[in-house]
């Protein structure tokens, strides 16, 4: 499986207990979506493993307390400290409305409410405080701050999210 055939799911944080079981970090809003997978794949050497699960369960909130099949010892479980886990695309549930996953965004046009057409978004920088929309304009970057109340419309069929953001902030950056 290549790594972008899948999503980021979280990160092994912790050891849970000495025969084998590991805590993951996960990166989402909804982890009980995440509890009855069979399988997941496991980033080794900038390699995706596929592990089995025997046992999973939520752990304080957004902690998964999870066993693999092959991973009964703490040495074992030492390796896989710090891995990050992948799960293919096609198991992401399907976004409605303006709710969107950020690599599903990508290529699409923004056109903003006083503005008009802004460009084509090429990624969003999720690694600030506040996540943002990367939007090049004849090879100019423009970063506009992904805030639910400047979405007014995201089109899946046309690929063109609607913006309102306030006056002067596109301008900035031309």
């Amino acid at each position: 499986m290549q790594k972008e055939n899948c999503f980021y799911l979280g990160k092994i944080v912790k050891k849970y207990s000495f025969k084998g079981e590991l805590l993951v970090k996960l990166d989402t809003d909804e982890p009980k979506l995440f509890t009855k997978m069979e399988s997941v794949f496991v980033e080794q050497h900038n390699i995706l493993v596929p592990f089995f699960i025997v046992q999973s369960s939520l752990h304080k909130s957004l902690l998964l307390r999870i066993k693999f099949e092959d991973v009964s010892s703490e040495a074992e479980a030492d390796v896989l400290l710090g891995a990050a886990l992948y799960l293919p695309l096609t198991f992401l549930p399907k976004l409605t409305g303006n709710r969107f996953y950020y690599h599903e965004i990508i290529g699409f046009t923004v056109e903003d409410k006083s503005f008009g057409e802004v460009g084509i978004i090429t990624g969003v920088n999720d690694a600030t405080s506040q996540a943002l929309f990367e939007i090049d304009r004849a090879g100019k970057q423009i970063l506009i701050p992904v805030i639910d109340t400047f979405i007014k419309n995201v089109d899946r069929d046309v690929k063109k999210i609607s913006l309102d953001v306030p006056d002067g902030l596109i301008e900035l950056y031309l």
